[in-house]
């Protein structure tokens, strides 16, 4: 199901430089406000994003990474790698991140992927499984390559959000300075953070990616949470993407409110069925305005061989939660079996066959 996303009218509530734009929640992947933002664009560093996400993926965040004569030589931003140089796959990982070096993206690629080929090949299987319908990789760092490297402002949010959801992922895009040793000498390598939401403009901030060429322009993916709302902000092409992100993000909280559709285990009343219990799985909070609040309704579907399963607990059907008339989210609708009843009936059971047999006392 597609997150529900708001009228047309709202779209022009924040004015944003990007040429596209996104604000979407973490949790439910609402879009709050967009701006051409499934048009496919050059997307320059932030393309790492998904460099280090595999990174981490793979298993081997301890394992040395010999670094090749072709990861070394790499144009562009650079961790200033050595050929023949070993170094951990962990640090190179925070070094593309805080740094974007280009020579540590291909050093990722060629050690996870056993090859740049085998890499960008799991880069798009990646974007296959994340359901980014209009991005294309072609390699691990983000330099322009034609037409063919590209991916919109949404599909970069759906990125991220997958990112997010692991740990180590999360401590990297949070960490504003990272200290690595360097093979061969007495001092380490230092990297800063080139998010500056992160590291001086915006409190609220909690990691992102940066990115530019002279292409693509400024490309970049922050992350901010702020009341138990937390929000991804994407910008491609935007000359003054800090100020849009911060005007995203303050748009977004201010309007927003993290309300509670439903919670884990609440029962859900069926006049028609007077047996057993109907109740939701998980609870769920969804991003709300304030005039949506009372305008929300449930939508209660029950499959067609309810009647017929007899497991003690069984997925009834689905129930919905719509604003008009658009789903904003949806959820499987259990069913417990009224176990007094159940007992009761295999007591009753168990009573005929013993006299049955000649068994009861």
């Amino acid at each position: 199901m597609p997150p529900y996303k708001l009228d047309a009218a709202n779209e022009n509530a924040v004015n944003v430089s990007g040429k596209s734009a996104v604000l979407l929640e973490q949790d439910s992947g609402r879009v709050l406000f967009g701006k051409k933002e499934h048009e496919k664009r050059k997307i320059a560093s932030i393309t790492k994003i998904m460099t280090s996400i595999l990174a981490v993926e793979s298993g081997k965040f301890d394992d040395i990474v010999k670094v090749s004569a072709e990861a070394s030589g790499v144009e562009g931003s650079s961790l200033f790698l050595k050929p023949g140089e070993n170094i951990k796959l962990k640090d190179l990982t925070y070094g593309l991140m805080l740094r974007s070096g280009n020579d540590g993206a291909v050093a990722i690629a060629e050690h996870v992927g056993g090859s740049l080929d085998g890499f960008i090949y799991m880069m798009n299987e990646k974007a296959e499984q994340i359901g980014m319908e209009n991005t294309q990789f072609t390699n691990p760092h983000g330099l322009d390559d034609g037409e063919h490297h590209y991916s919109s402002a949404y599909d970069m949010a759906l990125l991220m959000q997958y990112a997010m959801k692991n740990e180590q992922f999360r401590e990297i895009s949070q960490t504003e300075r990272y200290k690595a040793p360097q093979e061969g000498e007495e001092w380490d390598r230092v990297w800063s953070n080139k998010n500056k939401l992160l590291t001086s403009l915006y409190d609220y901030c909690t990691g992102g990616k940066t990115g530019y060429t002279k292409a693509a322009g400024r490309t970049l993916v922050s992350t901010a949470e702020k009341d138990d709302m937390s929000l991804i902000a994407v910008t491609l092409d935007a000359p003054s993407d800090w100020n849009d992100h911060i005007s995203m993000y303050e748009w977004g909280f201010s309007h927003f409110d993290m309300e509670e559709l439903g919670e884990k285990r609440e029962q859900v009343n069926i006049k028609e069925i007077e047996e057993g219990t109907f109740f939701i799985p998980y609870t769920i909070y969804y991003p709300l305005m304030e005039e949506e609040k009372e305008s929300i309704k449930k939508k209660i579907t029950l499959n067609d061989n309810f009647f017929h399963n007899t497991s003690d607990v069984s997925n009834a059907g689905k129930i919905e939660w719509l604003i008009g008339e658009k789903v904003i989210h949806s959820m499987p609708l259990m069913y417990e079996r009224d176990k007094v009843k159940k007992e009761g009936f295999f007591h009753r059971l168990g009573h005929f066959i013993r006299t049955f047999t000649g068994g009861a006392n």
